[in-house]
């Protein structure tokens, strides 16, 4: 190689060499390094990293077997249960059920949890522990539906202590059926229980208690239903004896509500009572206005079926009477009495007119006459009235057939004075006549229609309030 470019490698070498041996300049990004103190190079000492050899467990779950319950063989272990209810969500009484949110948690101690720390302090675990260990296997008791809440993951925590006591929690909703009484609806007090159970372990392995007697059982104070007033929650504890299985520990979690009225009598109670007065205005309509007297009777007897129909609709089908029932149909009952009334009256008073025809069949030369003026008597004087007009006195009894004829003869001798004296009593009176052309049963029904209702109601108030 000539000499010349060995002279030029070498240099390019040297020049490679320096380069490389200076110290790299940082780029400038206007902040100030500030020195890092001390104390941040010191690495806290991460107790679930696995070391390399041996693995050393916090919880020694892989050394015992977890499907069976702690001190097996042994004496019933204790479980302690407390309870807050978060929420009341519903009532349906076609279902005869309530649906409820609460924390359930439950205390127990198990020896094969514990471990060693020097803070004593404990260690709080998800649900995907729960899989691994011995957890009691409570339910509820006559459920229909429940769930645990698994938003944003499954609602469901686990904390051990050091000497081995165990706290499990989770939020579940529940749906359980309420035996209900519906006599004294809706004037009536439902009491509801939740009953929590163990499903495998008897009393002999197992005792289910409330961990701090009632105050185990907490409420949030803004809990609220539409129809109910909720009066006390409280808890009990029994045992529940199964013939093929034995006893078993159970806790009840009671809770009474009492019905609100309100909406009842503004959508049941005054819709009926205000069709029930307004067949009464049917007493003071002329009997002889057959279709508006009609009218009226059918619309509030379909009226009072309407709303009997609606309340059975959201009602369950039970064997027994209602109070709402009583007095629904009470009212129906008279509102179809005041449409028997009207017919009383009409058959009555075509039963006079038909006696009216055969006096005029009787006398012929007095038709026109009679026509005019016994249309005046027709129910608008008393007995007396008509006797006297016939020329007996008061004290005098007649016939009604006697009665009818001395009147027509009586007209008929002494038509004129008798038209004047009318006429005047037409112009001076005629509230009192008007009063006097309603039959005598329309009279009655005016009294003792209102009087039998209101009776009816003091006591059924003063029975199921």
């Amino acid at each position: 190689m000539p000499y010349f470019t060995r002279l030029i490698l070498f240099l390019f070498c040297l020049m490679v060499l320096v380069e490389s041996r200076k110290p790299k300049r940082k780029r400038w990004t206007g902040q100030v390094e500030m020195p890092k103190p001390s104390h941040l190079y010191k690495k806290n000492f991460d107790v679930t990293k696995i070391r390399k050899g041996k693995p050393q467990q916090l919880l020694r779950v892989d050394e015992h077997d977890f499907s069976m319950r702690p001190a097996f063989g042994g004496p019933a272990i204790p479980v302690g249960v407390d309870v807050q209810v978060e929420s009341l969500d519903s009532i349906s009484e076609v279902d005869m059920d309530f649906t409820m949110t609460l924390y359930l948690r439950h205390y127990w101690k198990d020896e094969r949890l514990a471990f060693s720390s020097a803070s004593n302090k404990s260690m709080t675990f998800d649900g995907r522990l729960v899989k691994k260990i011995w957890v009691p296997d409570v339910f509820f008791v006559h459920s229909k539906r429940s769930f645990t809440h698994d938003t944003t993951t499954d609602n469901i925590m686990l904390r051990v202590f050091p000497d081995g006591h165990v706290l499990y929690s989770m939020r579940i909703t529940v749906t359980a059926m309420c035996n209900m009484d519906f006599s004294h609806f809706p004037l009536d007090s439902q009491t509801c229980s939740l009953e929590l159970e163990s499903y495998a372990y008897t009393d002999e392995d197992l005792m289910l208690y409330w961990k701090n007697g009632d105050e185990s059982l907490k409420t949030d104070e803004k809990i609220s239903l539409s129809q109910f007033l909720i009066q006390k929650f409280h808890t009990t504890s029994r045992l529940a004896f199964y013939s093929s299985t034995g006893w078993y520990n159970r806790l009840y979690i009671n809770f009474t509500l009492r019905r609100h009225i309100f909406f009842f009598l503004l959508q049941t109670y005054f819709p009926a009572t205000l069709m029930v007065m307004l067949s009464w205005v049917s007493f003071w309509i002329d009997r002889r206005a057959v279709p508006a007297r009609v009218s009226l009777g059918i619309t509030t007897v379909l009226t009072m079926t309407t709303i009997i129909t609606g309340v059975n609709a959201s009602m369950p089908r039970v064997s027994y009477v209602k109070a709402v029932d009583i007095y629904l149909w009470v009212s129906f009952v008279f509102v179809f009495l005041s449409v028997l009334e009207y017919a009383a009256v009409n058959y009555l008073t075509t039963v006079q007119e038909r006696k009216e025809r055969k006096l005029r069949e009787k006398f012929p030369g007095m038709c026109g006459m009679l026509h005019s003026k016994t249309m005046m008597l027709d129910g608008s004087y008393s007995e007396s009235e008509a006797n006297s007009l016939a020329g007996y006195p008061r004290s005098h009894i007649l016939t009604e057939e006697e009665r009818q004829d001395k009147i027509v003869v009586h007209l008929g001798l002494s038509g004129d004075a008798n038209a004047a004296r009318k006429k005047g009593l037409l112009k001076g009176q005629m509230g009192f006549r008007i009063f006097q052309n309603t039959h005598a049963i329309d009279k009655y029904s005016r009294l003792i229609f209102p009087a039998s209702y209101i009776f009816f109601n003091l006591i059924y108030w003063s029975v199921f309030s």
